[in-house]
């Protein structure tokens, strides 16, 4: 069954070859980015490669949440069923240390942007009984303090984007537990695969960035993960494949759920308002 798919971060890395691979698999791809000169880019890019594209986009910096949310908006005008959502895009070194509202540039977009984002997308994905989300964690997991989430403690890049990804896992987790559809998973798709991100970052890979974007993919459409949700699953555990597994131990106490969620609650409550 073609799907109606959602890719945000599509414009770099493991997202742009999971874009292209969907669409080549005859799925209606909404690609994303932050500048509308790379989104071009990359329709370009597909509709060059394949005949008869289904290929559309939204265009937000995701650091900004008033973005976030006027894409949100603009996903349900547009989409009136979408049936899976890739929250891919993230951010780890930045010459941008905080977002406007002061919080982390690390925080901003990799947890708190999608959260923002699929709660306001929830109605529109609710309406399909095989709806996903895959949210791209990480290795890279380390408890969160929400002191830092708040901007009120200031931490270094690694620190922060470790605790980004387990925020991200955690809310995950607490909202597979509180919804029947769409279904949740969490990804690690693969540590220090060959991403523009990564080389900056480090200077070197382990892994072909396929490898991330093959299991982004199969998670999206394989009819094997149709029922499977609030899991983790981690791409370092096999080849081709990884396997599902355990994330970090702070993800499973639900004291820590629930202190982050009220903590997360609060600082997008201005976004959420109608």
């Amino acid at each position: 069954m073609k799907k109606t798919i959602l890719l945000t971060g599509s414009t770099d890395g493991i997202g742009k070859l999971a874009a292209i691979d969907l669409v080549e698999k005859g799925h209606h791809v909404f690609v994303h980015g932050r500048t509308q000169s790379k989104i071009d880019q990359l329709i370009d890019e597909i509709k060059n490669k394949v005949e008869h594209a289904n290929v559309d986009s939204f265009c937000a910096d995701l650091s900004d949440l008033d973005q976030v949310k006027v894409m949100a908006k603009e996903v349900k005008q547009r989409c009136p069923r979408l049936d899976v959502l890739i929250n891919n895009a993230g951010v780890f070194l930045s010459s941008q240390r905080q977002n406007k509202d002061g919080w982390d540039l690390r925080f901003a977009v990799n947890y708190l942007a999608p959260r923002l984002l699929t709660q306001m997308l929830l109605p529109v994905l609710d309406e399909s009984a095989n709806s996903r989300i895959i949210n791209l964690g990480s290795a890279a997991q380390s408890s969160v303090s929400l002191s830092a989430l708040n901007g009120t403690e200031q931490i270094d890049a690694n620190s922060a984007y470790a605790q980004s990804k387990l925020a991200l896992t955690m809310w995950s987790f607490l909202l597979a537990k509180n919804i029947d559809y769409p279904k949740v998973i969490v990804v690690n798709p693969g540590s220090l695969l060959n991403t523009k991100m990564v080389q900056e970052a480090y200077g070197k890979f382990w892994s072909s960035a396929d490898k991330g974007k093959n299991i982004i993919v199969d998670l999206a459409i394989s009819d094997r993960y149709a029922e499977i949700t609030g899991k983790y699953f981690d791409n370092d555990k096999g080849d081709p494949f990884g396997r599902f597994g355990k994330a970090h131990p702070d993800a499973y106490i639900d004291e820590k759920l629930i202190a982050l969620d009220r903590c997360s609650q609060d600082l997008l409550s201005k976004y959420l308002e109608i």
